[in-house]
């Protein structure tokens, strides 16, 4: 379970009462999404319905009954999220929006390049541009989700392409290990050449091209790569 300290309150109102549980703010989104996909135990801080944390305050087993239609914490808790809000304070919703702002950053920076330099852009220039079009993360949205409404918001202000780069690579066999690991998930075509090195085709997002040939020419100095 997750430590009363990390927890945040969860809450529902009901004929005129307040139902809270304390649950993991990390897993608001996926247990939100499939309550199935997490562990009940790893989401509530513990197993009670309150209708004041805070004080101690419990509804009786009669009142939850009458309210939930069962003592089951899961579908207890899956109706509460569905149907309530999540209380943070002031420094949790701050940390959690810096948290999502900067995974929304790197996921930009890391698919879409500028198409005139045909680099990325840097960190610092998505960041600015997100704060002139006002975008303002939301804690509990999938990032996902918020990077398609951010691109929305910032191709007026800064050229973006996601248009995927095609590299070719051959490798020293020796090498093949090592540097396959990084290009397995883009691979589009391989081959094993006469000579014993290792042929392939990637494609890739533009942004994550500098990456990864970046390591390979690290893991492989005799590395041949071409964009195609």
């Amino acid at each position: 379970m997750v430590s009363l300290d990390s927890a945040v309150l969860a809450r529902m109102e009901h004929g005129g009462k307040r139902y809270e549980i304390l649950v993991d703010p990390d897993l608001v989104e996926a247990f939100k999404a499939n309550k199935d996909s997490v562990s009940i135990d790893d989401f509530l801080a513990t197993d009670e319905v309150w209708h004041d944390a805070r004080a101690g305050d419990r509804p009786t087993e009669e009142k939850i009954i009458s309210t939930f239609g069962t003592m089951d914490i899961g579908t207890i808790a899956a109706e509460i999220i569905s149907k309530g809000s999540i209380q943070l304070t002031t420094n949790q919703r701050k940390e959690m929006v810096e948290q999502k702002r900067q995974l929304i950053i790197q996921e930009i920076h890391s698919t879409a390049i500028d198409p005139k330099a045909k680099t990325p852009h840097p960190k610092t220039r998505i960041e600015l541009a997100l704060e002139e079009s006002r975008f303002f993360p939301d804690p509990f949205k999938r990032v996902d989700v918020q990077v398609k409404e951010a691109i929305e918001l910032l191709k007026p202000l800064i050229p973006l392409s996601f248009e995927p780069v095609r590299i070719a690579f051959r490798i020293s066999g020796s090498c093949y290990g090592k540097v396959s690991k990084y290009l397995r998930q883009y691979l589009d075509k391989e081959e094993w050449l006469s000579n014993g090195d290792w042929a392939c085709i990637i494609q890739c997002p533009p942004g994550m091209a500098p990456n990864i040939t970046g390591k390979v020419k690290g893991i492989d100095n005799n590395s041949e790569i071409k964009e195609l």
